[in-house]
């Protein structure tokens, strides 16, 4: 069975995957128990709730993003060798913990509001934070044009990134390397051919 903290990250992973494959509400503290081999009261020797089996999920997702965030936003280089490493990882992130990213992109909105979820909103602040910095960093040293709002700019980069989600799947056409220098490209050079 292994001790209290590898049964509590066995949790985790199982209803990670059925929270992202069902959605929270469908899922039960039965269904999490019964596909971990136990009765739904051993759940609670782990957890106080389901309620805080998702905290669990969220925080571990949480910290590790903006940890790796907060090392690329220190890592030197330019403002825009920095941006393009954020949106690398996230992309990275999407192929590694899907599961993980899709109900963060599910269940955070509501969340947000809810008491014992307030790391959620203070956590995407300041990622939003180390994405603007770089934006407006590239910005002041010409690299990106200061005619674009640097908030849309990262509300639009992060949309299109994150929202990928929903459709990438690894093992198919397409690796978070190749999405990556895809969207890197689009981004930096647009659509239209110099004719166009």
């Amino acid at each position: 069975m292994g001790d209290g903290s590898e049964r509590r990250d066995q949790i985790i992973v199982i209803a990670t995957r059925l929270i992202a494959a069902r959605g929270y509400s469908a899922t039960t503290v039965r269904d999490i128990a019964d596909e971990a081999g136990i009765l739904s009261g051993s759940l609670y020797h782990h957890f106080a709730s389901k309620e805080a089996v998702l905290q669990g999920i969220l925080q571990d997702f949480q910290h590790d993003t903006l940890s790796a965030f907060e090392r690329i936003a220190a890592s030197g280089g330019s403002a825009r060798e920095r941006l393009d490493q954020l949106i690398e990882h996230a992309f990275l992130t999407i192929e590694q913990r899907p599961d993980d990213v899709r109900i963060y992109q599910n269940e955070t909105g509501f969340l947000m509001t809810q008491p014992g979820f307030e790391f959620l909103a203070e956590g995407a602040a300041r990622i939003e934070e180390l994405w603007l910095e770089q934006i407006t960093e590239g910005q002041a040293t010409g690299v990106f044009r200061d005619t674009i709002d640097p908030r849309l700019a990262f509300r639009f980069i992060r949309d299109a990134v994150w929202s990928t989600v929903f459709w990438f799947r690894p093992g198919g056409s397409h690796t978070a390397a190749s999405i990556s220098e895809n969207y890197l490209d689009l981004l930096h050079h647009g659509m239209l051919t110099v004719e166009g």
